[in-house]
């Protein structure tokens, strides 16, 4: 049976990204989604992008990778924009983005950042970075909340009879793996524990497995 492996928030934390990967791609292949935002708070911001987009662009294989935009990326996309107004950007982590990029991000970065879709949905699942909204079908789902939206503590919501698969709300003891959805932020860039989620494409619910990468702490 195919599987699908799911990574959450690793700002800028490349060295957990390198591991994950090596762990991964010796399985059997199947998709590979990260859950957005790559960048802010850890130092590496820079190689982690152009590590993702160099597996999305390298020769065809038989993994599929999915990389969906996080709130972090969209505040980085909007900032780019207006120089001048990158107040949000910076409080939350930009500066060291900037410093990743020694203040010069190439154009093809963010094109490919801006780009990146919000949303991954397969038979059983529904892959976010925050949320989804469970009262509004999935094709009118809104960047609002898919990036942004946080699920009260325990809070058991999938969408319809799909699991949803998300991070975002850091759990440092985490992951959170309830019944109708599953939160993988483990809040890596800090603890340097990052957790990544296994599922199996034929069966509906959560995890089957778990993998879980041992890293540094930050500083």
């Amino acid at each position: 049976m195919s599987k699908t492996y799911a990574i959450a928030d690793l700002h800028g934390r490349h060295d957990l990204l390198l591991a994950a990967l090596a762990e991964v791609l010796a399985h059997e292949p199947g998709t590979l989604v990260t859950l957005g935002d790559y960048i802010d708070r850890g130092p590496d911001s820079r190689p982690i992008i152009a590590r993702l987009m160099s597996l999305q662009t390298r020769p065809p294989t038989l993994w599929k990778v999915v990389c969906l935009k996080g709130n972090h990326e969209q505040m980085m996309t909007e900032s780019m924009k207006r120089p001048l107004n990158r107040g949000q950007w910076i409080s939350n982590g930009g500066e060291t983005t900037l410093a990743s990029y020694n203040n010069d991000v190439p154009q093809d970065h963010l094109q490919w950042i801006a780009g990146l879709p919000s949303i991954h949905v397969d038979e059983h699942r529904v892959f976010v970075h925050a949320g989804v909204d469970p009262t509004c079908p999935l094709e009118e789902q809104k960047d609002e909340c898919l990036l942004w939206y946080r699920y009260a503590d325990g809070a058991d919501i999938g969408h319809g009879e799909r699991h949803v698969v998300h991070g975002h709300t850091p759990r440092p003891y985490g992951p959170e793996c309830l019944q109708h959805r599953t939160n993988l932020d483990t809040y890596a860039w800090r603890t340097g524990r990052l957790v990544i989620g296994v599922f199996d494409d034929g069966l509906p619910g959560g995890p089957s497995d778990l993998i879980e990468i041992k890293g540094s702490p930050a500083p």
